[in-house]
C-alpha cells in the first residue's frame, strides 16, 4: 500500500525512467535524472537540518527544473516544501519566514543576495547545479526516512492572504494530494502520455497538483515561459508546437485569448483536456473556447487551498447561455459538501448557504496559527457523536434546477482576483498600519470590472503614482488596488465602523 507520494514516484521510475519529466525552455530532465538529483540534494538537506523530519523547508527559486528538484528533494528528506515567490516584496517574504521559521531555505546564486537580507546564510542551501552520486550510506539514510513516512505527514505549505499582513500558511499532507491526484487520474484517464502545459505560478496549489501528477502518473510538465502570459499568441503557438494535451489555467488568461480571437488563427488539435479554476469564467468567453475546440473536454473546478486544490468539479456537457453562470458542479469522489445556513443547518431547496467541506481533502490547518485554524476548521455541527472536522469556505452557493452547485459570492472580505485568493483586510492593514500611506481606508472589490478599489480619507488627496509606488514596497502587484478613491471622510454605520456596504454601492453609481 502506497502511503506517500514518493511510493508512487518509485513505481513511475520503474515504468518510464528515461521519459522526459520536465521541459523548461531549452532544458529538460528525465525521471531517472530527477530522482538522482533530488536524492543527492536530499542528503545534503538532511545533514544541514540535523535529520529533523516533518518540518517546512522553504524554496526561494523561480519556477524551473531546479525548483522541481528542490521540492522533490525536500520530500525525500522527510520534510514539507514551501515555495516562495521571488517577486514578492522582501518584507512580505520576511513575514512568512518569521511565522513559519523553516529548517532552511533552498535558493540559487541569482537570488542569494536578496535572500540574505532577510534570512541567515548558515540556514541557506544554494543549488549549484552539481549533484554528487548517492552513496550506499546515503541511500540507507533515505530509505530509513521513507520507512517512517505516513500519509498524514505534511507534503507542502501554501501561503494564502491573511488579514494581519502576514499570509496564512496552509499545511497539506500526502494523503490529500494522493486523494485528489488519484481522482483526476481515474476519472480523466490521465497517463504518462499527457503533456501538460503549465503556467501556474510555483506558489499556487495548482502547481503542486501538477507536480504530484507528474510524480504519480509519469506525465510530462512543460513549463510555458512566464513572459508569454503577456503575449497570448506566443503562448498558444508554444502549446501547438509542443503538442500539449492538457492545460489547467485561470480564466483571466483564457478570457484574454477569447477577446483576441486567437483560437481562430492558432490550431490546437492535440489539446484534449482543459481545466480552469481560481475565479469566475464569464460564460460568453467560455462558449468561444468550446466552439473553437470541440474535441476538448472542459472542466470547471472550485476549491480553496484549504481543501487541497479543488473539491467540486463540473464537466461541461450541456449548452450554457452567455448570461448563465457556469456551475461549479458536484463534489468530487471522496469529498462531501455541506451547504449550511447562518444557524449551521442544511439549507432547504432554493436557499443559499455557506459551502462547507468534509473529507480527506482537508488541510491540517494553518502553520503556527491555532486561532485562525480553530475559526474555520470546526466540528461538524450535523454530527455530535464523534470528532469530525469540516472546513468553512466562506463562499455562498445554491443549487440550480439541474441540481448543480452554483457559486454566488463571498460572505466576507476574502476575494479571488487574477486567480489568487486575497484578504482585503491585508491590503488595508499594509497601507494604513504598516506603510502608513493613509490615515484610514477600506478595500472593496468591484466584481463588474474585476478591480480592487481602495477608498481612503485624509487631509489631502495623494496622486495615483504616489500610492502605487508606496504600496509596491510591501504588496505584490496583484494585490495593489487598481483604483484609489479619495474621500475627506469615509461613511460610517451606526456602530461607528466604516460602512463597507455603502462604499460598494458607490461603485454602482
Amino acid at each position: 500500500m502506497a502511503s506517500n507520494i514518493l511510493d508512487y514516484f518509485a513505481k513511475t521510475i520503474q515504468v518510464v525512467p528515461h521519459k522526459t519529466a520536465v521541459i523548461d525552455g531549452d532544458q529538460s530532465i528525465t525521471f531517472s535524472e530527477l530522482k538522482e538529483h533530488a536524492q543527492s540534494l536530499a542528503i545534503e538537506l538532511n545533514a544541514l537540518c540535523d535529520g529533523m523530519l516533518r518540518r517546512p523547508i522553504a524554496v526561494f527559486l523561480e519556477k524551473s527544473i531546479e525548483s522541481v528538484t528542490a521540492d522533490l528533494a525536500i520530500l525525500y528528506s522527510g520534510n514539507a516544501y514551501m515555495n516562495l515567490d521571488v517577486k514578492t516584496p522582501e518584507s512580505r517574504i520576511g513575514n512568512i519566514l518569521a511565522l513559519v521559521h523553516p529548517l532552511c531555505v533552498v535558493t540559487d546564486e541569482k537570488h542569494r543576495a536578496s535572500l540574505a537580507k532577510i534570512w541567515p546564510e548558515e540556514q541557506t542551501k544554494v543549488i549549484t547545479g552539481t549533484f554528487l552520486p548517492v552513496t550506499k550510506e546515503g541511500a540507507y539514510r533515505l530509505d530509513a526516512v521513507l520507512a517512517r513516512m505516513i500519509d498524514t505527514d505534511p507534503l507542502c505549505l501554501i501561503n494564502t492572504s491573511g488579514s494581519t499582513g502576514t499570509p496564512k500558511s496552509v499545511v497539506l499532507n500526502h494523503r490529500s494530494f494522493i486523494d485528489y491526484t488519484g481522482w483526476a487520474m481515474e476519472l480523466f484517464h490521465l497517463s504518462s502520455k499527457e503533456i501538460l502545459g503549465s503556467v501556474a505560478p510555483l506558489v499556487f496549489d495548482h502547481s503542486s497538483y501538477e507536480f504530484c501528477l507528474m510524480l504519480m502518473c509519469g506525465c510530462t510538465l512543460d513549463f510555458m515561459p512566464e513572459s508569454y502570459l503577456m503575449f497570448p499568441a506566443k503562448l498558444l503557438q508554444t502549446v501547438a508546437e509542443h503538442n500539449i494535451t492538457y492545460i489547467f489555467w485561470v480564466p483571466t488568461l483564457m478570457v484574454n485569448i477569447a477577446n483576441m480571437d486567437l483560437l481562430s488563427r492558432i490550431q490546437l488539435p492535440d489539446l484534449k483536456l482543459i481545466w480552469f479554476a481560481g475565479e469566475v469564467f464569464p460564460t460568453r468567453q467560455f462558449n468561444y473556447w468550446r466552439r473553437m475546440l470541440p474535441q476538448a473536454t472542459f472542466v470547471n473546478l472550485y476549491g480553496p487551498t484549504e481543501i487541497t486544490v479543488d473539491c467540486t468539479y463540473y464537466i461541461i456537457d450541456r449548452e450554457l447561455k452567455d448570461d448563465e453562470p457556469i456551475p461549479i458542479g458536484f463534489p468530487r469522489k471522496n469529498v462531501d459538501i455541506l451547504v449550511l445556513n447562518e444557524r449551521n443547518e442544511p439549507v432547504v431547496a432554493g436557499e443559499e448557504g455557506e459551502l462547507c467541506v468534509r473529507g480527506s481533502c482537508l488541510a491540517m490547518g494553518y502553520y503556527n496559527n491555532p486561532e485562525k485554524t480553530a475559526a474555520v476548521f470546526t466540528q461538524n455541527p450535523l454530527n455530535t457523536a464523534f470528532l469530525e472536522t469540516i472546513y468553512h469556505t466562506g463562499d455562498i452557493v445554491y443549487c440550480n434546477d439541474y441540481g448543480e452547485i452554483v457559486f454566488k459570492g463571498r460572505n466576507d472580505s476574502l476575494i479571488k482576483h487574477a486567480g489568487k485568493r486575497i484578504e482585503l483586510g491585508e491590503i488595508e492593514h499594509v497601507l494604513i498600519n504598516t506603510l502608513q500611506l493613509v490615515k484610514n481606508g477600506c478595500a472593496v472589490y468591484d466584481f463588474d470590472n474585476k478591480a480592487i478599489v481602495f477608498y481612503y480619507e485624509g487631509a489631502e488627496e495623494l496622486t495615483m503614482a504616489e500610492l502605487r509606488k508606496g504600496a509596491s514596497v510591501a504588496l505584490p502587484n496583484y494585490m495593489i488596488p487598481g483604483r484609489f478613491i479619495y474621500m475627506r471622510e469615509l461613511p460610517r454605520n451606526t456602530n461607528g465602523k466604516i460602512d463597507r456596504l455603502s462604499l460598494k454601492k458607490m461603485l454602482k453609481s
